[in-house]
């Protein structure tokens, strides 16, 4: 019964994510009679579930974040060949959201192979039905967060490159590069033999007890910004998808899970107290010279 209504579950996330696809792409027919928007969507459920089988057989989660980097590649890849011609604005959005999905999806990848298993799955990866549910969610995942930039990509009513573009690749720029920063950072922190069981407070994360996420946040914003000359009727549905990333790090499977953990582990400390009274949870602000 329960695995019944995982598989429920799953089926209303994956119709969640299509309807505003669909929504966004209505009148768009040039894709085999569908909108390209939906189109794009069904490409990415349907690899995650493709890379599903093999993975739920194997009981392993190495491939979920690959597989999640691998998607957004190959859905910015499918919008832009399914609208050529497409304008400067589609081939620079396309081309910051495949930079950054194989940008982090090496990076954790990497990590994963390097590290232990990931912990969110040591209990989810022996159900089945569950399991199926978390592949659900990472095509949810790409199919709102990529809705903005595949707005930009499908429109038929693409703009010249003007201030909004241009603020929006900014926002990028900035975002993108502190979150690769804050991930160097850390890794290099955690590689080091002497901060073994210590919790990083030097650069980046002296702003932030995030600045990975806030970087991530940011850039997304940025590519909503751009689509913004775009949008016209039903089309501003896609704005959920800057919307989704903030609720999704800072209230779901991010920044909740991180501060719990890490009060687990050094809740009794008191310099890591101290560095939670100084430092922002997300937006980042200077140090002080005292700290």
């Amino acid at each position: 019964m329960k695995s019944a209504k995982a598989i429920i579950v799953a089926l209303i996330i994956a119709a969640i994510g299509l309807g505003i696809l669909a929504l966004a792409g209505w009148g768009d027919t040039r894709s085999g009679g569908l909108p390209v928007m939906l189109a794009a969507g069904l490409i990415a459920f349907g690899l995650n579930w493709l890379v599903f089988i093999p993975s739920a057989i194997a009981k392993t989660e190495k491939f979920y974040d690959l597989t999640g980097s691998l998607t957004y590649m190959s859905v910015m890849a499918f919008a832009v060949l399914q609208s050529a011609p497409v304008d400067w604005r589609a081939l620079l959005v396309a081309g910051c959201v495949v930079i950054w999905s194989m940008r982090l999806g090496i990076f954790l990848f990497a990590r994963i192979s390097e590290d232990k298993a990931d912990q969110r799955f040591n209990e989810i990866k022996q159900n089945p039905a569950r399991f199926f549910v978390t592949w659900t969610l990472q095509g949810l995942w790409v199919s709102l967060t990529a809705a903005c930039a595949l707005m930009v990509i499908t429109t038929q009513t693409p703009q010249p490159v003007d201030l909004f573009l241009i603020i929006g690749l900014a926002m990028w720029v900035a975002g993108f590069a502190i979150e690769v920063i804050a991930d160097n950072q850390k890794r290099a922190f955690k590689r080091d033999p002497a901060n073994d069981g210590q919790f990083i407070q030097t650069g980046l994360w002296a702003w932030s007890r995030h600045p990975n996420y806030f970087g991530e946040i940011l850039l997304w914003i940025g590519i909503a910004v751009t689509a913004l000359p775009v949008l016209a009727g039903p089309q501003w549905v896609v704005l959920i998808s800057p919307v989704f990333v903030i609720l999704l790090l800072t209230r779901v499977s991010g920044i909740p899970l991180l501060e719990k953990a890490a009060d687990v582990r050094w809740g009794d400390n008191a310099a890591y107290q101290a560095y939670k009274a100084r430092t922002p949870v997300l937006l980042m602000k200077p140090p002080s010279r005292a700290s």
